[in-house]
C-alpha cells in the first residue's frame, strides 16, 4: 500500500535545506542540545513529580532528512501490521491487481514523502513512540528526537537567546518523554486508538466516492480560509468517535508540555517571557499558501490543542495542585474528554475533587442528639 523507500527518497529530495552554519558550530549545537535535553529531563521530573527514570538520557539530534527517515520507520511499525490485516480482506485480482498495487504504493509513497518534506522544516522535536524493534531488547520503547536545523533557524528568525530557546524547547519535549515513560499504559492506549481508527477506514467503493467529494470540498474551504481539514473530510462516523478520544489525549499531552515549559522556564530560562511572546506570534504567521496547507494538514488544529490543553492544565493545577492534576495519569478512565478540557471544573469534579473538601462535607453530619 505504501512504498516506504519512495517516501524517504521523495521527502529527502523535496525538503528545503536548513540554515548554513560552519561545521564546528553545527557540532557545538548538537552537543549543547544533548546536554540541555538531559538537564531538562531533571527539571521536568522534579516539577511534574512523575515517576520517570532518574538517569537523564540525552536526546537524539537529527537533520531534516534524518527526521523524515525516523518518521517513516515509525509509520512502518504502526501501519504494516494493519495493512496486512486489511489486505487479507480484499479479494485477489491476479497480475493486474498486483501491478495496480505496485503503482498505487509508489504514488502513496510520493504523497507521504511530500507531506513529510513540508513538515520536516517545521518540527522542532518530538517523542517517537514507535520505533523498529531492537533485536537485543535493550533499546527503549521510544526516543526523544530534536531537529537541530529547525531549532537554529527558529531562534535566528525570532532573535532570541540561543541557549535559552534550546533549553525551552527541550523542556517541552522532555515532558513528552516523561509522559510516555512515566505512565506505563499511555503508549499502549494511544497505539490501540490509532489501530482502531485505521481499521475503521475499511469502507465500500460508494462510500469512498463520498469521502473523495468531501475531501475536495475541504480543499476548497481551506483555500477560502475555512477550518476544514482533510482528516475531517475522510472520516467515517466510527472514526470520528475514536478521533475525539485521540484528540482529547493529544490535547492533554501537548498542553501539559506547554504548561511545563513555561512554568519551569522562569527559574532556568531567564528570557522565557520574550521567547513565548515571539513564538506565539510566529505560530500565527506565514503566507496564504502556507496557512492553507496548515489548515488542510490539521497543523492549525494542533496549535489549537496547545492552547486548549495548556488552559486545562493551568486551571486544574491552580485549583488542585500538581498531585491533584497527576490523577489524570491513573488510567484511561481518568483522562479528560474534550468537553472536560473545555470546562476543567467537570474533570475536577469527576476525578480530582480534593479530599479536604470531601472531609469538610462529611464533618457536617453530626451524630443524633449532638447540639448544633
Amino acid at each position: 500500500m505504501i512504498d516506504w523507500g519512495t517516501a524517504v527518497q521523495t521527502g529527502s529530495r523535496l525538503v528545503r535545506p536548513g540554515p548554513q552554519i560552519p561545521a564546528e558550530e553545527a557540532k557545538a549545537v548538537v552537543a549543547e542540545l544533548k546536554e540541555l535535553s538531559a538537564l531538562a529531563q531533571v527539571h521536568v521530573r522534579e516539577f511534574t513529580r512523575m515517576d520517570v527514570p532518574p538517569e537523564p538520557q540525552p536526546a537524539t539530534v537529527v537533520d531534516r532528512p534524518g527526521w523524515i527517515k525516523a518518521n517513516v520507520d515509525g509509520f512502518r511499525v504502526v501501519l504494516e501490521p494493519l495493512m496486512d490485516r486489511l489486505s487479507k480482506k480484499r479479494p485477489g485480482s491476479g497480475a493486474t491487481g498486483l501491478v495496480v498495487d505496485m503503482v498505487g504504493s509508489r504514488v502513496t509513497g510520493v504523497q507521504m514523502g511530500a507531506i513529510l518534506a513540508y513538515m520536516a522544516s517545521r518540527v522542532l522535536g518530538q517523542y517517537e513512540l514507535f520505533l523498529p524493534p531492537d533485536p537485543s531488547g535493550r533499546a527503549p520503547a521510544g526516543r526523544l528526537t530534536l531537529v537541530a536545523p529547525n531549532i537554529v533557524a527558529t531562534e535566528q528568525e525570532l532573535g532570541v537567546d540561543p541557549r535559552d530557546f534550546r533549553l525551552w524547547v527541550c523542556l517541552h519535549e522532555e515532558t513528552h518523554r516523561a509522559q510516555f515513560t512515566g505512565v506505563p499504559w499511555l503508549r499502549g492506549y494511544v497505539q490501540d486508538q490509532m489501530t482502531r481508527f485505521l481499521l475503521a477506514s475499511d469502507i465500500s467503493p460508494s462510500d469512498m466516492l463520498d469521502r473523495l467529494k468531501d475531501a475536495a470540498e475541504a480543499v476548497a474551504d481551506a483555500v477560502r480560509g475555512g477550518d476544514s481539514t482533510l482528516i475531517d473530510a475522510i472520516q467515517t462516523p466510527e472514526q470520528r468517535e475514536i478521533l475525539d478520544r485521540l484528540t482529547a489525549v493529544m490535547t492533554l499531552v501537548e498542553g501539559h508540555g506547554d504548561f511545563v515549559m513555561d512554568a519551569v522556564g522562569p527559574e532556568v530560562v531567564p528570557s522565557v517571557a520574550d521567547i513565548r511572546s515571539k513564538f506565539n506570534h510566529r505560530r500565527g504567521g506565514g503566507s496564504r499558501l502556507d496557512k492553507t496547507i496548515r489548515r488542510l494538514l490539521g497543523i492549525d488544529l494542533k496549535m489549537k490543542q496547545y492552547a486548549e490543553g495548556s488552559r486545562f492544565v493551568r486551571r486544574v493545577h491552580a485549583e488542585v495542585g500538581m498531585d491533584g492534576f497527576n490523577k489524570v495519569w491513573r488510567s484511561p478512565a481518568t483522562l479528560p474528554t474534550m468537553d472536560e478540557i473545555a470546562d476543567p471544573s467537570k474533570w475536577i469534579a469527576r476525578v480530582a475533587a480534593p479530599p479536604a473538601v470531601e472531609g469538610e462535607v462529611l464533618s457536617l453530619e453530626k451524630p443524633s442528639g449532638t447540639e448544633s
